[in-house]
């Protein structure tokens, strides 16, 4: 098994930062960056834009907008023509919010601004006409989708091959490329670039996908998103030419940190993983690189369970990876540490390093990596291997290849699935798993097959279905009230229980459909109210300015039934000030009144605290609600990659006698996680 390792982030002062294939410099990490107090910001100012560029840019504006207006009306039984939309609506955005948010960075971006503006005209014209030419170009071609999460258009780029060619029917591989840190990279640049540099790897007969990734978070949370909802959107305008077996990940320093989360959270879906010189977890880079002296909470050290990949490094079992690291580059701490956790579960660490090089690729090691990468995408991935093996500490990240975690014991403890076909049957060993679900496609047996003999689960014996008439196998168990594992459906399962895509913690939220709920009424106490209403606006704000959207927002007063179904509500105030949030109160956990708040045996006054929780919507199960936050991460976090983490975790209060802070909202006192029934749980049944 081949494995692999790097790390990413940035140097002290001034550092080389690599976008694609050019590099750039950019203001970097380092100890005067350890100071919550003086927290600069990010993104930075913009350079001056001189008032006679500020109106002609606007008017350029305002045409697209009766463009894209009378567009929209003249296409709107075209369905087809409107899904290209959002690749004209890419140049329009990365121009408006350059000039409505002080983002041009330099003065040459002015020049780019105008192209933009005729681009997306000419686009828009094309596809009125029925004339997309972009849908038939190789070479560098900008694109653009609407997410899910907040309705934005957001930008990808693409590196379409000579030898693609529509409806051929031939399928291409597709390799991801995850950028660097870059605290400029705005739409405008970002869009810039993907026109002019087709970046570090360009592999023959194969399609680049280069990921803007909600900006500059290392592709968390929206931008962890961003790979897949990218990823569909090719998949329908290239229809055919993609090969789902033949799909790599890649990138360098922050792009690398990406590439390392991808590869352990998603192993089963690569071909094979490439990261180049970025961090693989959060404490010891932050200690090593940053010299940051943490003082993590309980919760806090929880947390970095999500996005540690070296907790996550059995799952490279199923995902060949090949690293690189520069032979001075103190980036490859990461390396070493993944070198250690893939050690320790008894695999070995393919890592290729550049003699003599610092922060940058070897000419010699790209060659050798793309050798190797080559040779491995070749055999394409294996969908059903004999052997599984799988490791997760949360439901958000639950599949792997033909195995799908269900339900676990407990979270953010590890969990672990060891499982074998062998002639005859399966053998399945399941720690601090609850539930589980095994699906063998049609064809993939790999013993002749009329009826599964056994399924073993933890060395106990359990009925196993026939194959299914197209000859595949689906089966899923659960434990029973003894702990013993008995086919689901016929294992009685009430009330809440934490399940993918609803098991917290609060930023979980912030990676499907949103919307910001405003209180219109009065609050119980004025300083609650207050800090609310200042919480909500920064959330806001730091939502378009880190991840790059707009957040939907809505009066509690208007919504509808279709908010309550489509989205994750994010209820900000009090029981007195929102009506949502008094409709729903007597079906949470947490009783609240104006005098007091309660949640298990722990009591606080109302007066000067607030809540911030998750918990499944009482009006709609299927979705969350959010009480009193956005992301969890604040400005001192946007610093350094390797911070932006969750730093709250189910639920906790805030005493708002300490102001908010470029870390927290005020003071927390108290926090902690659900049980997997969703309800509350002594502290020392979860600190561990």
């Amino acid at each position: 098994m081949m494995l692999t390792a790097v790390n990413s982030c940035f140097w002290r002062a001034i550092v080389v930062c690599w976008f694609s294939g050019c590099a750039v410099f950019a203001l970097a990490d380092g100890p005067d960056d350890n100071n919550p107090e003086t927290v600069r910001p990010v993104p930075p100012p913009g350079v001056a834009v001189p008032d006679a560029v500020k109106e002609e840019l606007a008017a350029g504006l305002a045409r697209l907008t009766g463009e894209m207006i009378a567009a929209r009306e003249q296409l709107k039984d075209n369905a087809d023509a409107l899904a290209l939309l959002p690749d004209a609506e890419i140049y329009e955005k990365a121009v408006r919010v350059a000039l409505e948010h002080n983002e041009f960075h330099n003065v040459r971006e002015f020049d780019v601004a105008r192209r933009f503006l005729k681009t997306c005209s000419a686009r828009i014209a094309a596809i009125v006409a029925g004339a997309p030419d972009w849908q038939s170009q190789s070479g560098l071609v900008a694109r653009g989708y609407v997410s899910k999460i907040d309705g934005s258009v957001q930008p990808y780029g693409l590196v379409v091959p000579k030898s693609f060619a529509p409806d051929s029917g031939r399928k291409h591989r597709l390799d991801f490329w995850f950028h660097g840190r870059g605290e400029t990279l705005s739409e405008l640049a970002f869009v810039d670039q993907r026109e002019r540099d087709p970046g570090q790897f360009t592999p023959d007969d194969t399609f680049v996908l280069h990921l803007y990734g909600r900006y500059c978070n290392a592709n968390k949370l929206a931008g962890e998103v961003d790979l897949f909802e990218a990823l569909e959107k090719v998949l329908e305008q290239y229809p055919g030419a993609i090969d789902e077996d033949r799909l790599v990940v890649r990138g360098f320093s922050m792009g690398g940190a990406a590439c390392w989360q991808f590869a352990v959270h998603y192993a089963g879906k690569w071909a094979a993983a490439a990261p180049g010189a970025g961090f693989s977890e959060t404490p010891d880079f932050l200690k090593v690189f940053q010299n940051e002296t943490l003082k993590p909470s309980w919760y806090e050290r929880k947390l970095w369970r999500m996005y540690d990949c070296t907790d996550w490094a059995m799952n490279l079992f199923h995902c060949p990876t090949v690293a690189y690291s520069g032979e001075i580059d103190r980036q490859k701490q990461a390396a070493d540490m993944m070198a250690a956790a893939l050690e320790a579960e008894g695999m070995k660490l393919s890592h290729i390093i550049g003699p003599g090089m610092g922060h940058q690729y070897h000419p010699d090691s790209k060659v050798e990596i793309d050798q190797r990468i080559d040779s491995i995408v070749e055999m394409g991935r294996d969908r059903v291997p004999n052997k599984l093996k799988f490791t997760t500490y949360t439901l958000r990240y639950n599949e792997m290849l033909w195995v799908t975690v269900d339900a676990l014991h407990s979270h953010w403890e590890r969990a672990v699935v060891d499982a074998e076909l062998v002639d005859g049957g399966l053998q399945v060993g399941a720690e601090n798993i609850d539930a589980i679900t095994f699906d063998i496609p049609a064809g993939h047996w790999p013993f002749p097959l009329t009826e599964i003999p056994f399924v073993s689960l933890d060395s106990d014996s359990v009925p196993a279905p026939k194959a299914l008439s197209d000859r595949s196998w689906k089966a899923s168990y659960r434990r029973d009230a003894l702990g013993k594992w008995q086919p689901a459906e016929t294992v009685k399962v009430e009330g809440l229980h934490k399940r993918h895509g609803l098991q917290g913690p609060i930023d979980d939220a912030f990676l499907d459909g949103f919307m910001m709920v405003t209180p219109t009424g009065s609050a119980w106490h004025s300083g609650v109210g207050e800090w609310a209403k200042k919480e909500q606006s920064r959330a806001i704000e730091h939502w378009r300015s880190q991840f790059r959207g707009d957040a939907r927002v809505k009066n509690d007063s208007e919504i509808t039934d279709e908010d309550i179904a489509r989205y994750n509500l994010v209820l900000w105030g009090d029981p007195g000030s929102n009506a949502v949030l008094a409709r729903i109160l007597d079906a949470l956990p947490l009783q609240w009144t104006k005098e007091k708040m309660s949640l298990g045996k722990s009591e606080w006054p109302s007066a000067g605290r607030a809540p911030a929780m998750i918990y499944p919507n009482p009006l709609n199960p299927d979705r969350y609600i959010v009480i009193n936050s956005g992301v969890t991460f604040r400005e001192y976090d946007y610093l350094n990659n390797a911070r932006q983490v969750p730093k709250l975790p189910d639920w906790a209060i805030v005493d708002l006698s300490t102001p908010p802070g470029s870390r927290a909202p005020g003071r927390i006192e108290d926090a902690g996680f659900f049980d997997e029934q969703w309800q509350w749980q002594p502290r020392g049944e979860q600190d561990q």
